[in-house]
């Protein structure tokens, strides 16, 4: 069903406060209610749309709409909304699966974070297992799959039995060594470059951010905004790099 702009957002001062994530919300939906008439051609042109025939949403603020919604455009192509048509001329762009399934608002919002957690920064581990249910808005669940990613990683880099879990299996991976007994030992992941007392905070680090992070989501729901959890699973992607480091 086709949906003009201005129907979404009748008044253009309103339209022009928005945030370009917000302005791309409206242009997707508008576009998902035209693509229909453009698969013919391989999909929506780009200079078409702006230019041919000249949009009149607005009247004589088009200029400064026509503006927004090139900012919007270029914000859906960076986080996979629009594509590139293959085998056509510049300019000839599809909405891809992912956008094709935003019908509403509501749906959007929920894909609109998707800039707060930049997948290439993870840790690929932590990227191919916790990023689709961060864009589907399941937050406290990625970070429960973030952090399960970790205690597999401390499990299987430092030779850890599967009944070794939790806060206990960090508290001894990350061991320190007691340089007062010699043959205490210490933990398999144990950095030995560091001091004892570095060593003791890598343990707490470790043990503290299952305690505090990974538990609640694991035994209860948990209220988690989209911004805390890219911060939590950034943060689970650091401690998933210090144990690949640390590997035997």
């Amino acid at each position: 069903m086709h949906i003009a702009i201005r129907d979404l957002v009748p008044n253009v001062d309103d339209l022009l406060k928005l945030e370009v994530e917000e302005v791309a919300g409206v242009l997707l939906l508008h576009l998902n209610g035209i693509i229909d008439s453009h698969r013919n051609t391989g999909g929506i042109n780009y200079r078409n749309f702006f230019e041919c025939p000249p949009r009149q949403d607005y009247d004589r603020r088009q200029i400064e709409v026509d503006r927004a919604l090139m900012e919007a455009w270029a914000w859906l192509k960076n986080v996979g909304f629009l594509v590139e048509s293959p085998g056509l001329a510049h300019d000839f762009y599809f909405i891809s699966r992912r956008g094709e399934a935003i019908t509403s608002r509501a749906d959007f919002s929920k894909y609109r974070n998707v800039g707060l957690l930049p997948k290439d920064q993870l840790h690929p581990t932590i990227a191919s297992k916790v990023y689709p249910a961060f864009l589907r808005g399941d937050y406290d669940t990625a970070v429960f799959e973030a952090f399960r990613e970790v205690e597999v990683g401390v499990r299987e880099g430092g030779g850890y039995n599967p009944s070794d879990t939790g806060v206990d299996l960090m508290r001894k991976a990350f061991r320190p060594e007691d340089k007062n007994k010699p043959n205490s030992g210490s933990g398999n992941l144990t950095d030995k470059q560091l001091q004892p007392a570095e060593q003791e905070a890598m343990a707490h680090l470790f043990a503290g951010a299952f305690g505090f992070y990974r538990n609640p989501v694991g035994h209860r729901h948990v209220l988690t905004s989209p911004q805390e959890a890219a911060e939590i699973i950034n943060f689970a992607s650091q401690l998933l790099r210090i144990v690949d480091r640390l590997k035997p």
